[in-house]
């Protein structure tokens, strides 16, 4: 009985009895937090089951019921209160006066009430629920909740809620949104920092933040070397997941969400005080312990909300705190290699050959064969600490406003020590100067094409030391307006700062050694093969001659984002209509500093033993050898570091992107006899402008470039019955150039050739989508769902590299005239002759990606009323798409639970299959890939008593590796790299009162 957007306001208002009985009225307003709010509405002791599904955006004014099919409001409450003796009439838009019609025979009169449950509360007392239903709490409530949303929802969007506060059903927030069809995660160091949705890479997903598009940047654990991100990927291990209590992935476009993600767009929201009136307050400790650490670290977190003054003022504070000890333990090649592609070949030692090489075109066949470039034993050890402050406020000054003001703070830090074994067979050739090798025995594949085995003399090692310590501080401060001027008329700003600093600082060596023997085998395994190294010992200190210091410096990426934003509401019936305008300004500027790079020798005094105990052996069967490694303390107390830093000035770059957009929405639903049609239609513009800096030759170099686009967009939602429904949607979606495309920093100018290599092109025009979306959903029961969706994405704008001959821009004339290496004897003057750029150009020739989603959400009671507490959540995706970046061609998820309300237990299985990472890959790979992965992650709990719980949960539980490999000449399989984390396992405690 009644609607929602901003708030839901039931009135049983005025309840008149006769005669001698007095008046009574009450009035209650109920705020809808973001998710669907079901009603048992009781006067004078008649209870009618009222479902009121709405959201912030939009809410159909309709009551759906499977017995009674779909009416209006006003339809509704006469059947309800048909033979009650009661009648309603509405008094406003969402106010309704019910009174008796028999004051002589009162109902219940000294029970009179007018009661609503909570958002929180069970999803049984929906339409149609009977007086043998039981509240549903925990995983199966917020598994129903979501559905729900999803069957509201305009556009096709996914829904996560938090089983309880400060308790998303994952601990980290890309985990659970792999939850959902379309999603797909990459990890680091075991846990999941990007997500690919729909096929696309992370720049393609744009992601906000209470209501505010958002920046978040770490750098990374495994060996893809400094990988701090500057580009619009974000990073969702910043975040403590306790911070959060609903994620929504819309996955089909509305005018009224700002653009920038051709494959969605992920909102996160944190808690507010007014989503759970009263006091609660929750606490939660847990002890994380992993197999190949063996190590248990802390998690812990806790919540304060309360409301005063009748619910008017609300406050809440949370805090989340963990320690996590990581080891990143396996096998690497370092990419696989041929002398021939190298332009060289092996020593001409005679060494007897197994097998046969196919040939390549090279003098001689042994020259043909891939062989791993740097054959390596890994350890990335990491200690990362993860703090994350939230706080909101929210104030009712008068009855039709809230005001909420809302902060977030996250601090993720790491420090990581990197050792790596790398035996020197990168350059072929006679040994001497720490390069080439004696080869003695190779063993040839079966396919002509490897070295599955070989062995050599003379080879040396360059064992790779990193340390390196990181940052990444993240803040944002959001205040929002939601003012209801009118019954029909309401407006909402909002107002948004978030910054993120990630920064890193980073000292390698490489300790070389002398001349030994060395051989490996991947006769047994495809990826970890056996090594001998003969007499040699690599553990014994005195066989390092030296260490080069490959690299000491400081890198630092800033990102900042201001938004603002108005949208004005008018809503009459079943009509909505919306008008809004946005403002958007990012900024992100990188730096970097270089400190003093000695070659260090003697090297023996700052060595140690190998510092991990048992290395290896939580991954791979028996273990992993170990060797001498860095002693990064003694060096620092050495003084053979300065500590000083110099500005790498040519390698600084800022972009800053600002955007001014402005859209129209309607929202409307139609009877068409037994079936309903609800239409969102709307058109958005937005003007986009691009100035980017550096500093080239010592000249400072400043670029400005804009451009438009128009973007309309259409859902419709046919309803055959409350509980068939049927989705279509179309739009024009788009996605800006990634930041490294567009910054300017680093150019390579070749005078004597009039060439330009390096340089970004701020021109460029972002990424443009046509989007086509079809789909099926039967919410067969609660909880229930069957769904199917068909997607189609024509990319008739993209981006690729091009050597293009054309004129040099005026900006760049005096950084050129500037630089010693030019000279007017080239005849290659900038503002006389063309160029030939090879950069990154706008293209027509895009993508086609399609693929189709299927989900299957079957609660057991289909099935029985005894297994009521069973259930399924899957989900399958497909999707196909020409060689794109982070694309899994399959991918699903099937969770299994047993949830009471008084003790759970879930089993999650997540699978992708494997997916590109860089095409060519170097060293002669046509591509570089990752290998799929099947993770099972496991949760339990028991609530001993109402404020006490227990937990249990088990995180990768079949120890799932990691593997990169490189394809060679396209058909090839050769293991990059194989790692493992082990197992985690966590077990806790809550109290909530």
């Amino acid at each position: 009985m009644g609607m929602g957007r901003a708030s839901i306001w039931l009135a049983s208002a005025a309840v008149y009895l006769a005669a001698a009985a007095p008046a009574y009225a009450e009035t209650k307003k109920f705020d809808v937090p973001r998710q669907p709010l079901q009603s048992a509405v009781t006067v004078f002791g008649h209870q009618a089951d009222i479902q009121i599904i709405g959201s912030r955006e939009f809410t159909q004014n309709r009551y759906s019921n499977p017995v009674r099919g779909v009416m209006t409001v006003d339809q509704a409450l006469v059947q309800l209160l048909a033979g009650t003796g009661l009648t309603a009439r509405r008094t406003g838009s969402q106010t309704y006066v019910i009174t008796i019609d028999n004051p002589a025979e009162p109902v219940a009169g000294p029970q009179a009430a007018t009661t609503m449950a909570s958002p929180e509360q069970d999803a049984d007392t929906a339409v149609g629920a009977d007086a043998n239903d039981i509240v549903v709490t925990g995983f199966r409530s917020s598994l129903r909740k979501a559905l729900d949303l999803k069957r509201a929802a305009p556009n096709l969007t996914e829904s996560i809620l938090a089983e309880d506060m400060a308790k998303m059903p994952d601990l980290n927030l890309s985990e659970s949104i792999q939850r959902v069809p379309g999603v797909a995660i990459s990890r680091e160091g075991g846990e999941g920092r990007n997500i690919t949705l729909r096929g696309f890479a992370p720049d393609f997903t744009r992601t906000t933040l209470n209501g505010m598009e958002v920046p978040a940047s770490t750098d990374g654990l495994d060996s893809g070397g400094f990988t701090v991100n500057s580009s619009r990927g974000f990073d969702f291990n910043v975040f403590a997941s306790e911070l959060f209590n609903r994620i929504d992935v819309q996955k089909t476009q509305r005018a009224s969400t700002e653009e920038g993600g051709i494959a969605g767009t992920i909102d996160l929201y944190s808690g507010r005080p007014f989503d759970r009136p009263g006091a609660h307050v929750v606490v939660s400790a847990q002890g994380s312990y992993n197999t190949v650490t063996r190590k248990v670290d802390p998690r812990i977190a806790t919540v304060f909300s309360d409301t005063f003054l009748d619910g008017k003022i609300g406050v809440l504070l949370s805090a989340a705190y963990s320690k996590r000890t990581v080891y990143q333990e396996g096998r690497s090649s370092v990419l696989w290699t041929s002398p021939q592609v190298n332009g060289d070949s092996w020593a001409d030692t005679n060494p007897k050959v197994t097998g046969t090489p196919k040939p390549c075109g090279a003098a001689d066949p042994l020259d043909c064969l891939y062989a791993p470039r740097l054959p390596r034993a890994d350890f990335f050890g990491n200690d990362q600490s993860r703090l994350g402050l939230a706080g909101s406020l929210q104030l009712q000054p008068i009855e039709r406003m809230t005001i909420t003001a809302s902060v977030l703070y996250s601090r993720l830090k790491n420090d990581r020590y990197n050792y790596n074994s790398m035996e020197w067979l990168l350059t072929h050739g006679p040994a001497g100067n720490q390069v080439g090798q004696t080869p003695v025995a190779f063993t040839v594949s079966p396919n002509g094409k490897e070295l599955i085995a070989a062995s050599f003399n003379d080879v040396t090692s360059w064992y790779e030391n990193r340390h390196q310590t990181s940052r990444s501080t993240f803040q944002q401060y959001v205040g929002d307006l939601d003012y209801k001027i009118t019954d029909d008329l309401s407006f909402k700003a909002l107002v948004g700062t978030a910054r993120n600093t990630a920064d890193r600082d980073e000292l390698r060596f490489y300790l070389h050694s002398i001349p030994h023997p060395y051989s490996y085998d991947y006769g047994g395994s495809i990826d970890v093969p056996t090594v001998s190294f003969g007499t040699y010992d690599p553990n014994n200190a005195s066989n390092y001659t030296d260490a080069l210091t490959a690299a000491n410096r400081l890198n630092a990426i800033v990102k900042d984002n201001f938004t603002t934003r108005e949208d004005l509401t008018f809503s009459r019936g079943d009509l909505l209509l919306k008008a809004g305008f946005s403002y958007n300004r990012r900024l992100v500027r990188y730096g970097e500093a270089n400190g003093a790079s000695p070659t260090i020798r003697p090297i023996s005094q700052y060595l140690k033993a190998f510092p991990i105990p048992h290395f290896g052996s939580g991954v791979i069967k028996g273990g992993l050898p170990t060797f001498a490694v860095i002693d990064f303390a003694a060096i620092g107390q050495s003084g053979l570091l300065s500590g000083q830093y110099v500005d790498n000035v040519g390698a600084d770059w800022q972009v800053i992107e600002k955007t001014t957009g402005g859209y129209v929405e309607a929202n409307d639903r139609f009877d068409l006899g037994s079936t309903a049609l609800r239409l969102n239609a709307g058109v958005r513009y937005v003007r986009t402008g691009v100035d980017s800096r550096a500093t080239l030759a010592g000249s400072g170099v400043r670029v400005d470039h804009d451009y438009g686009n128009w973007l309309p967009s259409a859902n419709a939602v046919v309803e055959f019955t409350p509980s068939f429904l049927a989705r279509a949607a179309y739009a024009r979606s788009m996605t800006r150039p990634s930041l490294s495309a567009l910054n300017i920093a680093g150019p390579q100018f070749g005078y004597d050739t009039r060439t330009v290599s390096g340089l970004g092109n701020p021109y460029l025009k972002p990424y443009l989508s046509n989007d086509y979306d079809l789909g099926l959903e039967w919410y067969f029961a609660k909880g229930g769902l069957l769904s199917a969706a068909v997607f189609y994405k024509d990319i008739i704008s993209s981006l690729t590299t091009a050597v293009v001959t054309q004129s040099v821009p005026q900006q760049y004339w005096a950084a050129i005239y500037a630089d010693p290496r030019y000279s007017p004897s080239y005849q290659a003057d900038p503002a006389k002759v063309p160029y030939t750029f090879s950069t990154v150009v706008n293209t027509p020739d895009g993508n086609r990606v399609k693929g189709i989603e299927l989900t299957a959400n079957v609660p057991f009671t289909i099935i029985s009323q005894d297994l009521a507490d069973f259930g399924i959540a899957s989900n399958y995706t497909y999707v196909d798409g020409r060689d794109l970046t982070g694309l899994s061609p399959n991918s699903w998820n099937v969770t299994a639970y047993h949830d009471t309300g008084t003790r759970g237990i879930r089993a999650s299985l997540n699978h992708r299959d494997d997916y590109l990472l860089t095409s060519p890959a170097g060293n002669g790979n046509l591509e570089a890939r990752k290998s799929g992965s099947t993770q099972l992650d496991v949760s339990a709990y028991w609530n001993i008593t109402k404020r006490w719980a227990i937990n249990v949960q088990g995180v990768n539980v079949n120890n799932q590796r990691e593997r990169y490999y490189d394809t060679g000449d396209g058909t090839q399989y050769l293991t990059r790299e194989y790692t493992g984390t082990g197992r985690t396992i966590l077990a806790g405690a809550r109290y909530q009162f």
